[in-house]
């Protein structure tokens, strides 16, 4: 199968500045079946994840289903656009990241079928490498509607609402926080990864970091609400694995095949 590559820009107004956009699609001739639709932040990290190859082997071996990629990528703002939507940190990182959100929804989707000629996809996942994957979980967390799966890269799960220095415990942890209020189990799956070597803080000094702790501890509160690790729920631990592109590109077949295969 042959892969075509497009760079644009789109003007957000909501953000109040130019989104460079790389997508990725199947040749035309190519299409015999619904195609899905990923979306993915920080992507203009696309060469160092070697993202291309990786869609190629896996199209040639038949391992998954034709994808539209819609690579966004992130610019200086990043640290404020990425994060949970209404919850920035305690040092206020993460402030734009409802309207971040709103891009997505109101600004992003609308216009696919104008950018791709395709505007309806079998599968809709949204998938994001550290504070990009904790904006992919949050988005798909919290728009049901428009996103049935998740892949999240060594998410940024210590996203906290209270400085380590003052009295912070696991309860600040924000997207926790987020899903112990939510009402209504939402229906989506989600796809997590960890790299034995994320980082080397541990917070609670149980040996284990918290890189690893805090997506645990996560999947225990979507267990609370109802989701099934046999059915809804992937956790990859990457033995070595480290905070960066290159272990992300090499665990990123096993995300495709989860959310796209055949």
């Amino acid at each position: 199968m042959t892969i075509t590559q497009q760079n644009i820009n789109i003007t957000s107004k909501l953000l109040g500045r130019d989104v460079t956009l790389t997508i990725l699609k199947p040749e035309e001739g190519d299409i015999a079946e619904p195609l899905n639709l990923l979306l993915l932040n920080d992507g203009q990290e696309l060469e160092n994840l070697g993202f291309i190859n990786t869609l190629e082997t896996l199209y040639n071996t038949h391992r998954i289903k034709p994808i539209i990629v819609v690579a966004i990528h992130a610019d200086e703002n990043r640290i404020d656009e990425y994060g949970i939507a209404g919850k920035p940190d305690f040092k206020g990182r993460g402030g734009k990241a409802d309207t971040y959100t709103q891009f997505i929804k109101q600004e992003l989707l609308p216009q696919l079928e104008n950018l791709t000629g395709f505007g309806e996809f079998d599968t809709t996942a949204f998938a994001g490498f550290s504070l990009g994957g904790l904006s992919a979980f949050d988005i798909v967390w919290n728009n049901p509607a428009f996103f049935n799966k998740a892949g999240v890269f060594s998410g940024s799960f210590w996203w906290r609402g209270k400085d380590l220095a003052k009295g912070y415990t696991d309860a600040d942890r924000l997207m926790h926080q987020v899903i112990r209020e939510t009402k209504n189990k939402p229906s989506i799956k989600t796809w997590l990864q960890t790299g034995t070597k994320d980082e080397t803080s541990d917070r609670n000094k149980n040996g284990i970091i918290d890189a690893i702790d805090d997506t645990i501890d996560l999947i225990s509160e979507m267990e609370a609400k109802g989701f099934s690790r046999l059915n809804d729920i992937r956790y990859v631990e990457v033995v070595g694995g480290t905070h960066n592109t290159d272990t992300w590109g090499k665990a990123m077949a096993k995300f495709l095949v989860w959310a796209f295969g055949r």
